[in-house]
Protein backbone atom coordinates (compact mmCIF):
# COMPACT_ATOMS: atom_id res chain seq x y z
CA UNK A 1 0.00 0.00 0.00
CA UNK A 2 3.00 2.36 0.98
CA UNK A 3 4.06 1.89 -2.55
CA UNK A 4 1.23 2.65 -4.68
CA UNK A 5 0.78 6.08 -2.39
CA UNK A 6 4.33 6.90 -3.27
CA UNK A 7 3.96 6.20 -6.80
CA UNK A 8 0.33 8.29 -6.65
CA UNK A 9 2.13 11.61 -5.13
CA UNK A 10 5.33 11.08 -7.20
CA UNK A 11 2.68 11.44 -10.27
CA UNK A 12 0.68 14.01 -8.97
CA UNK A 13 4.63 16.00 -8.10
CA UNK A 14 5.60 15.27 -11.46
CA UNK A 15 2.66 16.36 -13.38
CA UNK A 16 2.46 19.78 -11.08
CA UNK A 17 6.23 19.98 -12.39
CA UNK A 18 5.01 19.38 -15.72
CA UNK A 19 1.95 21.67 -15.54
CA UNK A 20 4.28 24.93 -13.76
CA UNK A 21 6.59 24.85 -16.54
CA UNK A 22 4.19 24.49 -19.70
CA UNK A 23 1.92 27.24 -18.32
CA UNK A 24 1.77 30.19 -19.61
CA UNK A 25 -0.83 31.54 -16.84
CA UNK A 26 1.25 32.76 -13.77
CA UNK A 27 -1.55 31.92 -11.60
CA UNK A 28 -2.21 29.03 -12.85
CA UNK A 29 1.53 27.84 -12.45
CA UNK A 30 1.27 29.57 -9.19
CA UNK A 31 -1.45 26.80 -8.40
CA UNK A 32 0.71 24.35 -9.88
CA UNK A 33 3.54 24.65 -7.77
CA UNK A 34 1.13 24.88 -4.96
CA UNK A 35 0.33 20.97 -5.84
CA UNK A 36 3.92 20.28 -6.53
CA UNK A 37 5.06 21.72 -3.17
CA UNK A 38 2.19 19.23 -1.62
CA UNK A 39 3.40 16.38 -2.97
CA UNK A 40 7.11 16.61 -1.88
CA UNK A 41 5.56 17.46 1.48
CA UNK A 42 3.66 14.24 1.33
CA UNK A 43 6.76 12.22 -0.20
CA UNK A 44 8.72 13.87 2.74
CA UNK A 45 5.78 11.84 5.33
CA UNK A 46 5.98 8.75 3.25
CA UNK A 47 9.81 9.35 3.87
CA UNK A 48 9.95 9.52 7.84
CA UNK A 49 10.52 13.22 7.77
CA UNK A 50 7.82 14.61 9.63
CA UNK A 51 9.63 17.33 10.23
CA UNK A 52 10.56 18.23 7.09
CA UNK A 53 7.40 17.73 5.70
CA UNK A 54 5.82 20.33 8.21
CA UNK A 55 8.21 23.00 7.47
CA UNK A 56 7.57 22.63 4.16
CA UNK A 57 3.91 23.38 4.28
CA UNK A 58 4.34 25.99 6.69
CA UNK A 59 6.97 28.20 5.18
CA UNK A 60 6.64 26.81 1.22
CA UNK A 61 2.94 26.71 0.93
CA UNK A 62 1.50 29.12 3.91
CA UNK A 63 4.53 31.21 3.06
CA UNK A 64 6.28 31.74 0.21
CA UNK A 65 3.60 30.35 -2.37
CA UNK A 66 0.92 32.87 -0.61
CA UNK A 67 2.94 35.91 -1.46
CA UNK A 68 3.89 34.86 -4.67
CA UNK A 69 0.36 34.81 -5.75
CA UNK A 70 -0.02 38.08 -3.91
CA UNK A 71 2.70 39.54 -6.08
CA UNK A 72 1.18 37.95 -9.13
CA UNK A 73 -2.27 39.20 -8.80
CA UNK A 74 -0.46 42.97 -7.34
CA UNK A 75 1.09 43.96 -10.14
CA UNK A 76 -0.75 43.42 -13.10
CA UNK A 77 0.18 45.63 -16.06
CA UNK A 78 -2.90 47.50 -17.23
CA UNK A 79 -3.24 46.86 -20.57
CA UNK A 80 -4.88 49.29 -23.46
CA UNK A 81 -7.12 45.89 -24.23
CA UNK A 82 -9.23 44.52 -21.93
CA UNK A 83 -9.16 40.78 -23.18
CA UNK A 84 -9.09 38.84 -19.97
CA UNK A 85 -7.41 35.89 -21.37
CA UNK A 86 -4.35 37.97 -21.81
CA UNK A 87 -3.84 38.91 -18.14
CA UNK A 88 -0.61 37.20 -16.44
CA UNK A 89 0.54 35.90 -20.25
CA UNK A 90 4.35 34.89 -20.03
CA UNK A 91 5.44 34.96 -24.08
CA UNK A 92 9.03 33.77 -24.83
CA UNK A 93 10.51 33.75 -28.34
CA UNK A 94 11.16 30.73 -30.11
CA UNK A 95 15.00 30.82 -30.15
CA UNK A 96 14.56 31.03 -26.13
CA UNK A 97 12.32 28.06 -26.71
CA UNK A 98 14.71 25.85 -28.59
CA UNK A 99 17.93 26.38 -26.63
CA UNK A 100 16.07 25.81 -23.27
CA UNK A 101 14.72 22.42 -24.98
CA UNK A 102 18.56 21.69 -25.94
CA UNK A 103 20.02 22.65 -22.69
CA UNK A 104 17.18 20.96 -20.63
CA UNK A 105 17.47 17.94 -23.06
CA UNK A 106 21.25 17.91 -22.11
CA UNK A 107 21.03 17.91 -18.34
CA UNK A 108 18.10 15.06 -18.70
CA UNK A 109 20.64 13.10 -20.07
CA UNK A 110 23.43 13.96 -18.09
CA UNK A 111 20.66 12.21 -14.86
CA UNK A 112 19.42 9.66 -16.55
CA UNK A 113 23.13 8.44 -17.05
CA UNK A 114 24.30 9.11 -13.39
CA UNK A 115 21.36 6.81 -12.11
CA UNK A 116 21.33 4.52 -14.54
CA UNK A 117 25.35 4.14 -14.10
CA UNK A 118 25.00 3.93 -10.05
CA UNK A 119 24.43 0.86 -8.03
CA UNK A 120 21.70 2.29 -5.61
CA UNK A 121 21.95 -0.64 -2.14
CA UNK A 122 20.39 -0.21 0.98
CA UNK A 123 22.60 0.53 4.01
CA UNK A 124 22.02 0.25 7.30
CA UNK A 125 18.92 -0.83 9.33
CA UNK A 126 15.18 -0.57 8.52
CA UNK A 127 13.87 2.66 8.99
CA UNK A 128 11.83 3.29 12.25
CA UNK A 129 8.63 5.03 12.52
CA UNK A 130 8.99 7.38 15.36
CA UNK A 131 8.76 11.05 15.23
CA UNK A 132 11.43 13.17 15.28
CA UNK A 133 9.67 16.85 16.03
CA UNK A 134 10.01 16.27 19.68
CA UNK A 135 14.11 15.34 19.43
CA UNK A 136 14.02 18.21 17.36
CA UNK A 137 12.09 20.74 19.64
CA UNK A 138 13.88 19.97 23.03
CA UNK A 139 17.34 20.43 20.83
CA UNK A 140 16.54 23.44 19.58
CA UNK A 141 14.76 24.94 23.03
CA UNK A 142 17.93 24.09 25.09
CA UNK A 143 21.26 23.98 22.98
CA UNK A 144 20.33 25.88 19.97
CA UNK A 145 18.42 28.44 21.82
CA UNK A 146 20.97 31.66 21.41
CA UNK A 147 21.22 31.92 18.03
CA UNK A 148 17.19 31.82 17.38
CA UNK A 149 17.31 34.55 20.18
CA UNK A 150 19.83 36.39 18.24
CA UNK A 151 17.65 36.33 14.91
CA UNK A 152 14.35 36.97 16.58
CA UNK A 153 16.03 40.69 17.72
CA UNK A 154 17.91 41.20 14.46
CA UNK A 155 14.41 40.40 12.76
CA UNK A 156 12.34 42.98 15.32
CA UNK A 157 14.99 45.48 14.40
CA UNK A 158 14.43 44.83 10.77
CA UNK A 159 11.08 45.27 11.31
CA UNK A 160 11.29 48.37 13.27
CA UNK A 161 13.40 50.26 10.50
CA UNK A 162 11.19 49.33 8.04
CA UNK A 163 8.11 50.60 9.81
CA UNK A 164 10.23 53.72 10.18
CA UNK A 165 11.12 54.36 6.79
CA UNK A 166 7.39 53.37 5.80
CA UNK A 167 6.25 56.37 7.71
CA UNK A 168 4.59 59.21 6.00
CA UNK A 169 6.93 61.79 6.53
CA UNK A 170 5.08 64.77 4.08
CA UNK A 171 1.80 65.13 6.17
CA UNK A 172 0.23 67.67 3.61
CA UNK A 173 0.15 65.26 0.84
Amino acid sequence: METVIFYVFSALTLAAGLLILFSKNLIYGAFALFLALLGVAALYVLAGADFLAVSQIMIYVGGILVLLIFGIMLTQKKEKSDDSSRHNRIEVPITRKVWGFFVSAGLFGLLLKVIMSSEFKMAGAEMSTKSTIRTIGVELMTSHLLPFEIAAILLLVALIGAAYLALNRNPTA
